[in-house]
């Protein structure tokens, strides 16, 4: 059976565990899977990309800080991908990338599936404005979500996303300075990179806390200490970092390349019980 060709690009790479998932999921299937991490720093992700694919590579997944810059490389994109200006996940096809966005999915599926959160109702805030928070924002909308609040250090991004999503009677933005006027939310969700700080502290109004709040970090490992000790000392009724959006966006990601469903479950729980601590939101 060939080998094929995978790859993850982002900038910084070396802590990414996708490698270790993809080919965790493989092995499940009998595939033959060369899945390698590509340090590509934006300037020289066009050509790295291209150099990959001449190489025979056939499909790649993207994290920070290239999610937006992947969607401007691609030939066709998946409606996903489309409605949220953001590329996670690469496909060659007739010599051009396809690009689709699985972060959405990942993130709907683990609070759904693995942690039993019913999300149809509910108040949600979004912090970040970037790939990440663009690539989950449309599919908690289509969740059936109450209402979003997305808030951004830099407002005209948060003004971009929400305009992108085309919903105005659901989604609004707000000024971060603004965060103590917004009342309270059902689910708050970290999509910002405020934890590669070395000693950076998260702060935030605990008036944004109810007794049903989940807290939620895009990132994982030592990237998602700051927000999630923020929402344990808040009162959060639970908190989620990102590794299992993690493997549920790899997941998707893979049925997309080899048409076959891999189990998440053990992957996740192998990589639980070994307290992984490198991080980043991918």
């Amino acid at each position: 059976m060939p080998t094929s060709r995978y790859a993850v690009f982002g900038h910084p790479i070396s802590h990414s565990l996708s490698p270790r998932i993809h080919r965790a999921f493989a092995a499940q299937f009998g595939i033959a899977l060369d899945y390698t991490a590509v340090d590509a720093p934006p300037d020289r992700f066009p050509a790295l990309l291209e150099e990959f694919a001449a190489g025979g590579g056939r499909g790649g997944n993207v994290t920070l800080p290239l999610k937006e810059l992947a969607f401007t490389l691609c030939a066709q994109l998946s409606p996903r991908a489309r409605r949220a200006g953001a590329v996670n996940t690469l496909t060659r096809n007739d010599g051009q990338w396809h690009g689709d966005n699985t972060d959405g999915a990942g993130l709907v599926r683990d609070l759904t599936a693995r942690h039993g959160l019913d999300l149809r109702g509910c108040r949600v805030l979004l912090l970040g404005a970037g790939g990440a928070a663009r690539g989950v924002a449309p599919a908690l909308l289509e969740a059936g979500i109450l209402e979003m609040t997305v808030v951004n250090r830099t407002p005209e991004r948060a003004d971009a996303l929400v305009d992108a999503l085309g919903e105005p009677d659901r989604a609004s933005s707000r000024y971060w300075a603004d965060l103590a006027d917004q009342g309270d939310f059902e689910l708050i969700v970290n999509a910002t990179s405020a934890g590669r700080e070395p000693g950076a502290a998260f702060q935030a109004p605990l008036t944004l806390v109810n007794s049903r709040t989940v807290a939620v970090d895009l990132n994982y490992g030592e990237a998602a200490i700051p927000f999630l000790a923020w929402a344990r000392a808040a009162g959060c009724r639970k908190v989620v970092d990102g590794l299992g959006m993690l493997v549920e966006q790899a997941a998707e990601a893979f049925e997309l390349w080899h048409g076959r469903r891999p189990d998440t479950t053990p992957v996740y729980e192998e990589l639980r019980a070994q307290h992984v601590q490198l991080a980043t939101a991918e």
